[in-house]
Order: structure tokens, then C-alpha cells, then sequence
């Protein structure tokens, strides 16, 4: 039998974030080698996986960053089953880890992400490592990523909820802007940048639904049109980016916000996940 040292033990708990015990017991399976030790946890990982693939994993961390050059955010959801989990420092910063692996490479899209190599293994195996070693389904549940002339980003407290935003202009004096920019999209959580994002479906429906409230608070037939378009004004008020009132001064708009910095900014387009929301 292969004797097994405290130091080998250590070492494969650094590299894999495992347990102990967990890291011994591996080792001793696979004889020593280092290698077939990260595939029997991982086997593990894939068995707890099985047996948990019908719960929810509805906690997990959510963080936004953008690159040194602030031409590139990400935004990320690494879900788990509990808070108690989601708080542990270890597990906060796994997923600050795989954040900070595809802002360097810049990847795109959730597919490549999950590919994207993080200590010797992809994050699709080493979020299934994870679960062997946690005890939880660990998954990732959300990432979206912005390239733009300037991107900002916002993490609300307790890791839940985070936002990014794409600006059109690159300009260091923007940098805060664009981190308010970041806060109302978060706070407020509007359907879109401007008039031209919202779905038509959406659109349609809230014109219904204006025209039937016309109709029941008895308004003349011939006003029912107009009454509804300006409540349609209204709604696109609360619900669009550029048309929200500054959750830091509610007297001005985000639009008129922004024209104050420079009379040609303007937000391109935003990302924004919640856990609860």
C-alpha cells in the first residue's frame, strides 16, 4: 500500500478546495498519483450530482467586474441549494475565481465559459468536483458578458444580485458614471435601454391593458386611444433605462443624467441578475 503524507494530503486539498479526508481516502484509492485522485473525487462529484439532479439550486453568488482596460464586464451566477453554502468564503471565491479566469480571456457566453480551463481541469468539471466535496448541486446558473467602449459594474452587498453596463464613450471621468449607471439598473431593474428594447409583445399587452382600465373608469370612447398611449408614456417611465428618474436625484432622469457628463453619452446596453428576483 502506498504510504500517503500529510504533506500529499494538503497538497491535493489546495489544488482541489476537498476535504481532508475526502483528499486522503482519494489518494489512497489511487495509489499516490495525484492525478487519478482529482478523477475519483470527480467521480464523486458525478455520483452526488446524480442523486441530487431533482433539487433546487436556487442560492449561489452573484458577481459582476470588468477588465483592466474597462472594455470588458462579465457577470456571473454560481448557484448552489443553501445560503450556508453560498456564504462560505471557500465558495465565494471559487466563483470570484472562474469571474476573474473569463475576464482575462474574455470569454462570451456561458457554453464557452464552461469550457474554459481552471486548475488543470474545465469549470463544467470542476463546479461537478465541487459537488462532490460541498455535498450540494453547485451549478452555474447565469453569465452574460459586455464588450463596449466603457463597461462598469456593480455588486450589491450579500453577493445576490449585480449588474453591468456598456457606455459609448471611454473616458476615465466616466468611470463613476457608469458605476451609477450600474446601481439604478440594479435597483430599479428596467426592461430595457430605451423605447425601441421593449418587446412588442410586451408593448402590446400594456396598451391592453390600459385601454381596458379606460374602458371600466368609464372615459369617452373616442379618448380611450389617447388615454392609453399616455399611460404607455408612463410605463416606459418606469420601465426604460435613459427614461427612469436618478435613483441619486429623482428631479432628473438617467438621460438627462448622463448629458450633464457628456452631451453624447448613452448607455448601449446592460446585463443584470438576481437571485430573488
Amino acid at each position: 500500500m502506498t504510504k500517503i503524507s500529510a504533506s500529499d494530503v494538503n497538497t491535493l486539498r489546495k489544488k482541489t478546495g476537498a476535504g481532508m479526508m475526502d483528499c486522503k481516502n482519494a489518494l489512497v484509492e489511487a495509489n499516490g498519483d495525484f492525478d487519478k485522485a482529482i478523477d475519483v473525487l470527480r467521480k464523486k462529484g458525478q455520483k452526488v450530482a446524480s442523486k441530487r439532479a431533482d433539487r433546487d439550486a436556487t442560492e449561489g453568488v452573484v458577481l459582476a467586474k470588468v477588465s483592466e482596460s474597462s472594455k470588458f464586464g462579465a457577470l456571473i451566477s454560481v448557484n448552489c441549494e443553501t445560503d450556508f453554502v453560498a456564504k462560505n468564503e471557500d465558495f465565494i471565491s471559487l466563483t470570484n475565481q472562474i469571474l476573474d479566469g473569463a475576464i482575462n480571456e474574455g470569454i462570451m457566453n456561458s457554453e464557452d465559459l464552461k469550457k474554459m480551463s481552471i486548475n488543470g481541469m474545465t469549470v463544467e468539471e470542476k463546479l461537478l468536483e465541487q459537488t462532490g466535496v460541498i455535498g450540494e448541486k453547485i451549478e452555474l446558473g447565469f453569465y452574460a458578458s459586455i464588450n463596449d467602449d466603457l463597461v462598469s459594474s456593480y455588486t450589491h452587498h450579500g453577493n445576490k444580485l449585480a449588474s453591468i453596463a456598456g457606455l459609448n464613450i471611454n473616458d476615465s471621468d466616466l468611470i463613476e458614471v457608469g458605476k451609477d449607471v450600474c446601481m439604478q439598473i440594479a435597483a430599479m431593474n428596467p426592461l430595457g435601454v430605451s423605447e425601441s428594447d421593449i418587446p412588442q409583445d410586451i408593448l402590446d399587452k400594456e396598451l391592453e391593458i390600459a385601454k381596458d382600465l379606460a374602458i371600466k373608469e368609464g372615459k369617452p370612447e373616442q379618448m380611450i386611444e389617447k388615454i392609453a398611449l399616455g399611460r404607455l408614456g408612463k410605463f416606459f417611465k418606469e420601465n426604460t433605462l435613459l427614461k427612469q428618474a436618478f435613483i441619486k436625484d429623482g428631479k432628473k432622469s438617467i438621460e438627462s443624467y448622463l448629458k450633464e457628463k457628456n452631451s453624447n453619452l448613452t448607455v448601449n446596453s446592460f446585463k443584470r441578475f438576481g437571485l430573488s428576483n
